[in-house]
């Protein structure tokens, strides 16, 4: 067996066609669809994130503004452009680019951008309308997922799902979706005991770890369909995911590869959801 590449490039640009045919409609009735994107600090992965989400909302005919603060701005600062961001009409997603320096609360400045303009879904408001069924936005990454495991016909009702990471970014929001996709959800983190004897249960595997090579092809169920989420640089400047992707291709039927699989699909719906945030104030 060898498994059959999932082509988040391929998805995402799908995606990214519809979003430009969603803003020239929205266009035609005086709307702009606008993202503005809070950088802090000089990370330079965070500069190429914000970058190539900037060079997205364009292509797509969006309004871009990226916002470049010091590393060592005060949070109060932060705070106060948030506010000043909330409040503009031109601006319909706010996205705060993580992490954030270490001097900064994360939680008080997701808790700082208003809930209908926040598109990452990170909002306590937002992650509790999507554990109760009635999401607004949903994380962007877990949402790419399910488009990529729709776009392959992957049936999900039924079937056994593990993730593995438990963060609020993706594993939490990524198992509730699987859960109301029908999957039967397992969800491991560094606690979990025999982490081999869980990922080898799983017709559906996500992987967010940021471990490079964490998940190797002996632990993986034959025919599994694995979505790995990692993105890792290493010390020979080469970029891994958290599966290991040679011993993991003869055994699962379907496989992400890093670069070109997740990461794509997770800037395209952020786009999504920035005209979806668009197309509400239309219909308000």
């Amino acid at each position: 067996m060898t498994a059959r590449l999932i082509d988040g490039k391929a998805l995402a640009a799908q995606v990214r066609a519809q979003v430009a045919e969603r803003v020239q409609a929205l266009k035609a009735h005086g709307i702009t669809p606008g993202l503005a994107v809070v950088l802090v600090g000089d990370d330079p992965a965070s500069q190429v994130y914000v970058r190539n989400k900037a060079a997205a909302c364009e292509a797509a005919g969006m309004l871009s503004r990226t916002v470049t603060l010091a590393a060592d701005t005060p949070e109060g600062e932060l705070l106060d452009l948030l506010e000043a961001l909330n409040t503009d009409a031109s601006i319909h997603g706010i996205l705060v680019q993580l992490p954030l320096p270490g001097h900064i609360d994360t939680g008080r400045v997701i808790a700082g951008i208003d809930a209908t303009k926040d598109v990452d879904g990170f909002h306590v408001a937002n992650a509790g309308l999507l554990l109760t069924g009635r999401p607004r936005f949903l994380p962007c990454t877990p949402y790419g997922i399910m488009k990529m495991l729709e776009s392959e016909g992957v049936p999900l009702w039924g079937t056994e799902a593990v993730v593995v990471g438990a963060s609020n970014i993706v594993g939490k929001p990524m198992a509730l979706l699987l859960l109301a996709a029908g999957a039967t959800v397992t969800i491991c983190n560094s606690k979990t005991r025999d982490l081999a004897a869980q990922t080898r249960r799983a017709d559906v595997l996500i992987v967010a770890t940021g471990r490079p090579g964490m998940i190797t092809g002996d632990m993986l169920k034959p025919g599994a369909v694995v979505i790995d989420v990692g993105i890792n640089r290493l010390e020979d400047g080469r970029l891994a995911g958290d599966v290991d992707f040679e011993t993991a291709v003869p055994v699962a039927s379907a496989i992400t590869p890093v670069p070109g699989g997740v990461g794509p699909m997770t800037i395209a719906m952020l786009l999504v959801n920035t005209v979806e945030a668009a197309e509400r104030q239309l219909s308000a």
